[in-house]
């Protein structure tokens, strides 16, 4: 049984991590909801680094939703081909931006987030959390996927929508809109898959991992 799976008190145990990140901004740049929506959906399986180096030139070219629902997947492509699959991602940001017409029409509320192209559960939270939206889920990015096992937080999973549910059936709803990110900037900076640097974590003593590596 996981080292967790016996405590309740999630606040306490995980609240040096929350408060080590709490309010960081994503790693991908944005000045608005518009960036933040295009971005997000370009880095789907590709790197956040990869997508800030694209992104500029993009936003130059498209700075909202109008100039982008005028715009043709071939017209989208120079500015997007670093990016993995991205003639699907140049369809999926046309059709949203057909869709919705205008920036002032972007949702910020999961479900209709997760009705658009290129959008699931871990985007949607991603946005919200941004936005500072209350949290109606958790963000299950890559180093969520990996790290939270790690803790001890749950079972090795690949899926990140069944993390996201375990996650949710664990943990408090107050710390939903944070966690997440949190565990995820923890992947990015300490608990990195190869040495990761244990003794500079917050929640070290709260860990599983330190007792598989004694």
């Amino acid at each position: 049984m996981d080292l967790f799976e016996n405590t309740n008190n999630w606040t306490e145990k995980l609240q040096p991590l929350i408060d080590k990140y709490k309010g960081k901004k994503h790693p991908l740049n944005y000045v608005n909801l518009y960036q933040l929506m295009v971005a997000v959906i370009l880095s789907a399986q590709d790197s956040d680094a990869n997508v800030n180096k694209i992104s500029p030139a993009f936003f130059e070219q498209f700075p909202n939703l109008e100039t982008l629902s005028s715009a043709t997947v071939e017209d989208l492509i120079p500015y997007v081909s670093k990016v993995r699959n991205f003639n699907t991602k140049a369809s999926w940001l046309i059709e949203i931006a057909q869709t919705l017409k205008s920036n002032i029409n972007i949702p910020t509320n999961l479900n209709d987030l997760i009705a658009l192209k290129g959008i699931g559960r871990k985007s949607a939270n991603v946005i919200m959390r941004e936005m500072k939206v209350t949290a109606k889920g958790i963000i299950a990015d890559l180093h969520v996927i990996r790290v939270a096992p790690r803790i001890g937080l749950c079972d090795e999973a690949k899926d990140g929508n069944k993390i996201e549910k375990h996650l949710m059936q664990l943990l408090p709803k107050e710390i939903w809109g944070e966690i997440g990110m949190a565990i995820s900037f923890l992947g990015r900076e300490i608990c990195r898959p190869t040495n990761p640097k244990c003794f500079d974590c917050p929640i070290q003593n709260d860990c599983s991992y330190p007792l598989k590596t004694v």
